[in-house]
């Protein structure tokens, strides 16, 4: 058998648009969501923007992008430094359980540590199994239950 080619991360950059897009709305079939478009052009204007919170980066192996990490640093009225919100990860299917996703948590961690974050946290659906055992195993569960309101249209 051959070896793995390395996952390499990479900070999203304006030209990545075409690659970063199909992984956005993998994640968005997965979650069986259909985000409009303006909401796709705000957030990947957001994540190229210095002076916005939130960041993006894709992992590639070789010349192909094999997924993608959004994050959101904020505020925290428990700590000092900010909190970074590990907001959307994912794998394209046929790269999963080459370590994409754990490199793009690593990054997530080495970026929020660098810029003195207190913590990285994230959310995930319950019946989620396949990515709870990852993060099980690079993360402890905190033990909240989310809650949530939107406002009537």
């Amino acid at each position: 058998m051959g070896e793995v080619p390395e996952v390499r991360i990479a900070a999203l950059e304006a030209a990545h648009r075409g690659a970063w897009e199909p992984l956005w709305r993998g994640y968005q079939a997965f979650y069986e969501v259909d985000l409009p478009e303006a909401v796709t052009e705000t957030a990947f204007a957001r994540m190229l923007d210095p002076q916005e919170p939130t960041y993006g980066a894709l992992a590639w192996i070789g010349a192909e992008a094999v997924g993608m990490v959004h994050a959101i640093e904020h505020r925290t009225n428990w700590s000092i430094g900010n909190s970074c919100y590990l907001q959307d990860l994912f794998a394209a299917p046929e790269a999963r359980g080459r370590g994409v996703g754990r490199a793009l948590i690593a990054h997530i961690y080495e970026r929020a540590a660098a810029r003195g974050c207190s913590r990285v946290h994230w959310l995930t659906q319950e019946g989620n199994a396949t990515a709870r055992r990852l993060y099980d195993a690079v993360a402890e569960r905190s033990g909240f239950i989310q809650y949530r309101w939107t406002p009537p249209a």
